[in-house]
């Protein structure tokens, strides 16, 4: 099948950011068909260096933490420092339309790249950048990773840390900068659509800290109400107790949804060959489970110790309600349902490899994009210089000023 244009394509974005955050916007905008060109630093991003869960430099092959937020790129080695490094950007910058950052707003105005000074040069442009803490305040300036920004001062740590632990829980890598993202691109693809509408461009701003609160938006609400969202302690729940986690014979764990529990509740009796909980009156409706939740909750408890995690699961699959098995990540790669829907694609690189990454979750027309490996540190600095109209004895010239690697 031949391969579907990108949603994207011939769109140019240029890139000048590192880490994880607004990288991985870019290659989202990469995957949809953008020509992303990324401006690294002679030295390269620093997370190149970054050796973190075997998926780093520390992983003895592909760098997988680089490819995932940058496939899909070319990339650019130049010297922003000097004169003739700052004004190939800006020729870079007359053919883009939109410009990706996470240059704090300190180090982007010595450069003459704020946002004032690119939108009066190029009114067309969509100026998208990604923060730590928002454009506007007193730590505006600051330098916020998704650890700090999001996860630590964005409400995340404390809300989801149980009140018996002495410090909060660790974050996960790149939680809040891949979601910042996917918050970034959509914003992204907002502005270009406004720009086909009204000839202009625009600023596109998303902040780990928004990104955190959006994330947590129940827990603002009831915050906003005057409540303090705090982790549960232990297993306490609410009134439903078909709402919750229940371990099974071997240690495992099934997660029951039924929000609407007298919906399933026989049902679920039935199918376990208790029609005894049925009966039970104390058991009859929502309200009666709320009131006597204790007992029911012994009771299912008693139920689920019973059958090991598979058998759970191929009994649960008899009936129609909103129950999930909790997987570890490592049964993902398996997952019939991350199979059959392309959630894991694969790269092929040139010299007959290939390596795995998870895909974009927006699909169009039922497929992901296809991914295309990430680029090494300025591998396409000539390439691009050329189409810029510089001849091999000026980009011999630009090596010799150490203006490109």
């Amino acid at each position: 099948m031949a391969e579907a244009p990108g949603a994207l394509d011939g769109v140019r974005v240029v890139e000048l950011a590192q880490w994880v955050f607004v990288p991985v916007a870019g290659a989202l905008l990469a995957d949809w068909g953008a020509d992303v060109i990324r401006i690294e630093r002679l030295e390269g991003d620093p997370y190149r260096g970054l050796a973190t869960q075997g998926i780093g430099t520390d992983s003895g092959g592909v760098n997988l933490s680089v490819a995932l937020a940058n496939r899909g790129k070319r990339s650019i080695a130049l010297d922003l420092r000097r004169e003739q490094g700052r004004a190939l950007l800006d020729e870079l910058l007359a053919t883009a339309d939109v410009f990706l950052t996470n240059f704090r707003p300190g180090a982007l105005s010595r450069l003459g790249l704020d946002a004032d000074t690119l939108r009066q040069r190029f009114p067309r442009l969509v100026y998208a950048r990604g923060h730590g803490y928002g454009a506007r305040g007193p730590d505006a300036d600051l330098p916020g990773y998704d650890s700090s920004a999001f996860f630590a001062r964005g409400g995340m740590a404390h809300v989801l840390t149980p009140p018996e632990r002495d410090y909060p829980i660790s974050q996960r890598g790149a939680m809040g900068d891949r979601n910042g993202a996917m918050a970034l691109a959509f914003g992204v693809a907002a502005a270009l659509l406004r720009r086909e509408r009204t000839g202009s461009g625009s600023v596109v701003d998303v902040s780990l800290l928004a990104t955190a609160m959006w994330t947590l938006s129940s827990d603002v609400l009831s915050a906003l109400s005057g409540s303090e969202p705090r982790a549960m302690p232990g297993r306490t729940g609410g009134p439903n107790p078909l709402v919750g986690t229940y371990r099974t014979k071997d240690g495992r764990h099934i997660q029951l949804v039924f929000l609407e529990a007298d919906r399933y509740w026989a049902d679920f009796c039935q199918l376990v060959g208790r029609a005894d909980l049925a009966a039970d009156p104390r058991f009859a409706d929502l309200r009666t489970r709320g009131a006597n939740r204790d007992a029911c909750v012994a009771a299912l408890d008693a139920e689920f110790a019973s059958r090991t995690f598979e058998e759970w699961k191929d009994l649960l699959s008899g009936i129609n309600a909103p129950w999930a098995p909790v997987q570890a990540v490592e049964e993902l790669l398996t997952d019939p349902q991350v199979l059959a829907n392309d959630y894991l694609g694969e790269v092929h690189v040139e010299d007959g490899s290939t390596y795995r990454l998870p895909t974009v979750p927006v699909q169009f027309d039922e497929r992901p994009p296809p991914l295309r490996r990430a680029p090494e540190h300025g591998e396409h600095t000539e390439e691009i210089l050329l189409e810029l109209g510089r001849t091999w004895e000026q980009i011999g010239e630009l090596n010799e000023a150490k203006v490109i690697p």
